[in-house]
């Protein structure tokens, strides 16, 4: 095998999702340092991007800024992209009739969350709309769908008719995401409480969390809520029997900041059953916390043996016991687990998935 992959890296300029385009870089870094003997990589990046991704063979940068990029390419309009073997860590993809017969074109997308069907009231109008139709777009033009764990796999058959095009790669924690050495003072200026439990998820879904913290006498911190959502959630809290002074609401954070708060935490404690990567779980199992969440499919699919998978139900009973007499068991239980995710493994996955096409 000899070629060349071209990654997208749409978000090297205006980050969207700071998950996502955290992925999409150490996928890069790891699609080339496991790159087949011959092979490399290219960038394709908005006007304005610098990948800063060591060992790039070459970096096309297009005339469009991401915004004005992603309207263009909703429409099949991708001028001065050109050809080859081309990866998109997301689905703004330059998706376009291609021949990959005989021109040896191929285009692969990723798909993280299934949020704009399944909870399309956690985004806005434009972006449920825009993902919905790129998936379209993904039908009639991808050579292969990447999706992240088996459960996702199933759920977008449904949506969609892709059938064998869609596969299954896994993502991995954010490189290099430890616990900071300034940790206590992090979780200080953050005005974190001394016990506690770190809980996401959103809507009415928190309140098994919450409902966990009050049966572990432990405050409960909320990670990555959306801006104004405090009053919202500190009345959840107070229906669940947690008071209002014991949740503590925080927004996105950096990789310092969260890795500092979920070290600290008893128990981290998963409540969304939706379709979609669980970006913190894995963090915190990488940290060796331990992990409860509810049983659903993409939970079982990335959780596995490295926690506790309970009912919504059973929650607020397995918070208490992770927090207790199980914490070091489970905690031994995440940091093992975590093992089987890598962005070198990754990277493997997407050049074999080329390879194949």
């Amino acid at each position: 095998m000899s070629a060349r992959l071209r990654v997208v890296l749409d978000q090297v300029v205006q980050v969207v999702d700071p998950d996502q385009a955290a992925a999409a870089l150490d996928l890069a870094h790891g699609l080339v340092a496991t790159a087949p003997s011959g092979c490399s990589v290219e960038a394709i990046v908005p006007a304005g991007g610098d990948p800063s991704v060591d060992g790039l063979a070459a970096t096309r940068t297009l005339g469009l800024a991401r915004r004005e990029l992603a309207a263009s390419w909703q429409l099949g309009i991708a001028p001065g992209v050109g050809g080859g073997m081309i990866h998109a860590p997301s689905l703004l993809a330059p998706l376009v009739r291609h021949d990959r017969l005989h021109d040896h074109d191929q285009t692969t997308v990723s798909l993280w969350c299934l949020d704009a069907w399944e909870a399309p009231e956690t985004m806005s109008k434009t972006s449920v709309a825009w993902h919905r139709a790129m998936l379209k777009r993904a039908v009639k033009h991808a050579d292969a769908v990447v999706v992240p764990t088996h459960a996702i796999a199933r759920r977008l058959a449904e949506l969609s008719k892709l059938g064998d095009r869609i596969q299954v790669i896994a993502g991995a924690a954010p490189s290099g995401f430890a616990v900071p050495t300034d940790a206590v003072e992090r979780r200080a200026a953050l005005s974190v409480p001394d016990r506690y439990i770190v809980v996401t998820g959103t809507g009415d879904a928190l309140a098994d969390g919450f409902r966990g913290a009050a049966a572990s006498d432990a405050h409960a911190v909320v990670l990555d809520a959306a801006e104004g959502v405090e009053p919202a959630i500190a009345d959840i809290a107070a229906a669940a029997g947690l008071p209002e002074q014991r949740a503590h609401v925080r927004g996105r954070l950096d990789d310092a900041d969260r890795a500092a708060i979920l070290a600290g935490a008893a128990a981290y404690v998963a409540t969304s059953p939706l379709a979609s990567w669980p970006w913190r779980a894995l963090e915190a199992m990488t940290l060796g916390v331990p992990v409860v969440a509810v049983d659903s499919g993409a939970h079982h699919d990335v959780i596995a043996d490295g926690g506790m998978l309970v009912s919504a139900t059973d929650l607020a009973e397995a918070v208490a016991e992770a927090c207790e007499g199980s914490a070091r068991r489970l905690s031994v239980l995440a940091r093992d687990r975590s093992r089987a995710f890598s962005w070198a493994g990754s990277a493997e996955r997407i050049w074999a998935l080329h390879a194949e096409l």
